[in-house]
């Protein structure tokens, strides 16, 4: 029988104790139960089954929880998870990925579609399943730092127009609702969309403009465990739109690690098939090393 294993060429081999498999298992999960819409039936099962998966491998799970009026005068009740690891160490890393999905499938190439919420197996499955399975790995190679995994909601819910409205909303909500006045992180990390089979991240620009520290820090690691072809040393395009802005607004020097070029990006089409086990164990071996490495 063949094995997960053998899908890897030999330089794209695991380098930590993430497991990409298992983390593609973290994936089909989330969408079993449905849309990670606010307010709904899904949003909340899989809200539950984060908080406790996280609290089998974190120290501390912190639940903020809040309500959000949106411009059309709808409440929604959101929540962001943080799950603490040393969480009384001094020198700490924080990872950011949102577990909420789109309400509807705005750049599906059928109009018939559009007003369909996404699956999400990429935008949002993928980052959730990168963040447990990074769980799983420091159970087995402890950190060096204190480690923040923020699982943020209400990312993908608005308008990401020119008015950016209803978006974002749990990293705005975690940027004025710090653990503490004096959470002060090395730096943050935000992982999305970083389960594509067809995985190419470049440095996205506003990163590299307001924290190319942390920019140099990831893809030098990236290159150290020979993902170079993957981890590309060049810009993307255009800047993102994301959950790293309202922390970087807020001191925190954060960067976007996104494989933005992902044509089922608020389609229809983002599903399970698009998302590969060899993928999250290249960006968990990233992950993890970040954390680990002395």
């Amino acid at each position: 029988m063949a094995t997960a294993s053998l899908a890897f060429c030999t330089s794209d081999r695991p380098k930590t104790s993430f497991d990409g498999a298992t983390a593609l298992g973290y994936v089909k999960t989330q969408l079993a139960f449905g849309p990670r819409i606010p307010n709904s039936i899904g949003a909340q099962r899989t809200g539950d089954w984060i908080v406790a998966q996280m609290k089998t491998r974190a120290d501390t799970v912190i639940e903020q929880r809040w309500d959000h009026v949106t411009v059309k005068g709808d409440t929604l009740h959101l929540r962001n998870i943080l799950a603490r690891i040393h969480p009384q160490a001094a020198q700490r890393v924080l990872y950011v990925t949102h577990w909420d999905t789109r309400p509807i499938s705005d750049s599906d190439p059928d109009p018939a579609k559009r007003m369909l919420p996404i699956a999400g197996a990429n935008d949002g499955a993928s980052g959730v399943a990168l963040f447990i399975g990074i769980g799983d790995a420091l159970k087995k190679t402890p950190a060096t730092v204190g480690v923040d995994l923020l699982f943020v909601d209400g990312e993908d819910y608005g308008d990401f127009g020119s008015v950016m409205k209803d978006v974002l909303i749990g990293s705005t909500y975690f940027a004025a609702h710090q653990p503490s006045p004096a959470y002060r992180p090395l730096y943050g990390v935000l992982w999305d969309m970083i389960g594509d089979k067809n995985l190419d991240i470049y440095q996205e620009p506003i990163s590299m403009q307001r924290a190319p520290e942390v920019v140099s820090l990831v893809w030098n690691q990236a290159q150290a465990l020979g993902y170079s072809k993957y981890f590309i040393p060049s810009p993307s395009n255009s800047g993102v739109t994301d959950d790293h802005i309202p922390l970087l607004d807020a001191g925190i020097h954060t960067i976007d690690v996104i494989d933005f070029d992902y044509p089922p990006h608020h389609t229809q089409g983002d599903t399970i098939d698009k998302v590969s086990a060899r993928s999250l164990q290249i960006v968990g071996d990233v992950a993890v090393a970040l954390l680990t490495s002395k």
